[in-house]
């Protein structure tokens, strides 16, 4: 039988074009050796299989290179390759600078390379101090390293550092492709695309997987193939997955879930996996984000066909669901109840679509139909921050004499209810206030509102029955703030003035009754309120001693009699 050689070994890169994704690092290192501009310590430092020991042997041989060497010339007497995960005592540091003293047997330079060189000891660190900031000048060092966190400062400062980078999808699968080609093997695009994202990055294991997935499927190399050997949820899960949500079939989707715990699957990873799938959707509704897809070219079709079908709205909440699904899996003592009930709810989100419009209405949408009247949208603001309001609607019964009247407006009167749930946060409160103030224009026809004449004694009157209403309601601060100036009368604008902004805030907030009250005890639909902050008032309002003294004395003078009478002192 043949020897296999994994694909890892055999297309390995032999020169600095060869290697796939670290362009940049490449680059510089060919320049530098063009314009003599190489460092006699380097480290190259990066996740595991992105190709740092390759370029480190790549550049080994070209510095050494004149152009009469054979092809197959390697220099192997000039490149020692230590592992310094088995070599990491200070005595092997030490044989290493006894060895650094002698001058290379072929070619110009010895080159060290010193892989894992993190596994060093710290004595091992120390030793290696001087001969690494002062070497021979036939000698360069060449460090790899996955965790550059663990070498020591002065170390690094004596190094000239190359980060290298995660393989891209788009990389990877690229090289994939071209060594499928070389091997005679039909691949598709979205097999490869899978390998590649497993690989997650690292060059050498989509090598790896490539290889273990053809043992498994032969000559042709399918998506289905790929998902099968390598035990991964493919596209085709999700898609529906996210169909039977958008159409609501719980059922449906429960039992899908189930199919894929049956085929081996982690819970976890299938909730996890949809919301990164949500989020890919979220992702396919812009064309400028588009290229934010790591998928190819048919796959990317699919998301862009299932992205129309959901709203933005839904996607993101989708999106929350999962994720908090996804956080509290681990801590869950019921993990795939954890998991259905978040499909459940996902599924929820677009139900029942009809009867979700028609909350936006104060009156059912089906009784002015019946009317032939248009209704009026209202946007209520959360369960827990709306006022219970009772809804009176005033219609007359068709009669012969009504008849002609069928098609004229409905009038709707709204009263305040007897009970008020109360906001926890500004924001509640202003969209409280706000919800409000629309309840109060929510008329159907606003031509038909009276606006009876009214004077400021009239004004007065009411005001002053409503703060007697408010203070029986154990609203004595609101009570207090209104009796704090005289309303003032100008045409159907009503003028307050208030010594300071907390004030105006709080009539702001409680503004609905109020105007409510008035409106209607005045019959007069026109008018409104405007407030004002006077800092004059505020410093007449912030009392001294003697200033209250003098107050006191102004509504009863006899307090001063008393003063006088018993001396006493302010």
């Amino acid at each position: 039988m043949e020897h296999f050689v994994v694909s890892a070994r055999k297309y390995r890169p032999q020169t600095f074009k060869d290697v796939v994704g670290q362009q940049a690092i490449t680059n510089t290192l060919l320049n530098a050796i063009e314009n003599n501009h190489l460092a006699q310590a380097l480290l190259f430092t990066g996740p595991r299989g992105v190709g740092k020991t390759t370029c480190a042997r790549i550049l080994s041989k070209m510095i050494n290179s004149d152009g009469s060497e054979t092809g197959d010339e390697d220099f192997a007497f000039n490149i020692f390759e230590l592992d310094a995960a088995s070599n990491n005592s200070v005595d092997d540091i030490r044989s290493l600078t006894d060895q650094v003293r002698i001058p290379p047997q072929v070619g110009k330079y010895k080159v060290y390379i010193i892989d894992e060189v993190h596994m060093l000891s710290q004595a091992a660190f120390n030793a290696f101090l001087k001969t690494l900031e002062e070497p021979p000048k036939h000698c360069i060092f060449i460090l790899a390293t996955t965790e550059k966190h663990k070498i020591i400062p002065t170390i690094l400062s004596r190094c000239q550092i190359f980060d290298f980078k995660r393989i891209t999808v788009k990389d990877a699968k690229e090289y994939l492709k071209y060594i499928a080609e070389e091997q005679g093997i039909n691949a598709e695009d979205d097999a490869l695309h899978i390998i590649a994202q497993k690989a997650d990055g690292a060059m050498r294991d989509a090598l790896s997987i490539f290889d273990r997935v053809v043992s498994f499927s032969g000559k042709d190399l399918t998506r289905q193939a790929v998902t099968e050997n390598l035990n991964v949820l493919d596209y085709e899960t999700y898609f529906e997955s996210t169909d039977f949500i958008l159409e609501n079939k719980i059922p449906d989707l429960l039992l899908q879930f189930n199919r894929t715990l049956s085929k081996g699957f982690d819970g976890h990873h299938f909730i996890a996996g949809l919301a990164s799938h949500f989020r890919d959707l979220l992702v396919s509704k812009t064309p400028e984000t588009i290229e934010l897809l790591e998928v190819g070219d048919e796959t990317k079709q699919k998301y862009l066909d299932q992205s129309k079908k959901a709203s933005q709205d839904f996607l993101l909440q989708g999106i929350n669901l999962a994720n908090e699904c996804d956080l509290k899996y681990k801590s869950s003592k019921n993990q795939r109840l954890l998991i259905e009930l978040c499909l459940m709810q996902l599924a929820s989100i677009t139900f029942d679509g009809e009867k979700k419009n028609s909350r936006h209405f104060i009156i059912p949408a089906s009784y002015f139909q019946k009317k032939g009247v248009k209704p009026v949208p209202v946007t209520l603001p959360n369960k827990t921050n709306t006022q219970a309001v009772a809804v009176e609607a005033k219609a007359v019964t068709p009669t012969a004499s009504t008849a002609s009247q069928a098609n004229q407006p409905v009038k709707i009167e709204l009263n305040q209810g007897s009970k008020r749930a109360s906001g926890l946060s500004l924001k509640s409160l202003k969209l409280k206030r706000e919800h409000q103030i629309k309840q109060m224009d929510v008329v159907v026809d606003e031509e038909n509102l009276p606006t009876e004449p009214f004077t400021e004694d009239d004004l007065i009157k009411v005001w002053n029955e409503f703060i007697v209403i408010l203070q029986k309601d154990g609203k004595h601060n609101l009570a207090s703030i209104l009796s704090i100036d005289r309303p003032k009368v100008k045409g159907t604008v009503v003028y307050l003035e208030y010594p300071n902004a907390t004030n105006k805030i709080e009539l702001d907030r409680n503004q609905y009754d109020l105007m409510f009250y008035i409106r209607k005890s005045l019959s007069n639909f026109d008018i409104s309120l405007s407030i004002s902050v006077n800092e004059e008032m505020e410093k007449k309002y912030a009392y001294t001693d003697l200033d209250k003294f003098e107050k006191l004395k102004d509504k009863n003078p006899n307090i001063d009699l008393l003063r006088k009478t018993f001396d006493l002192d302010i």
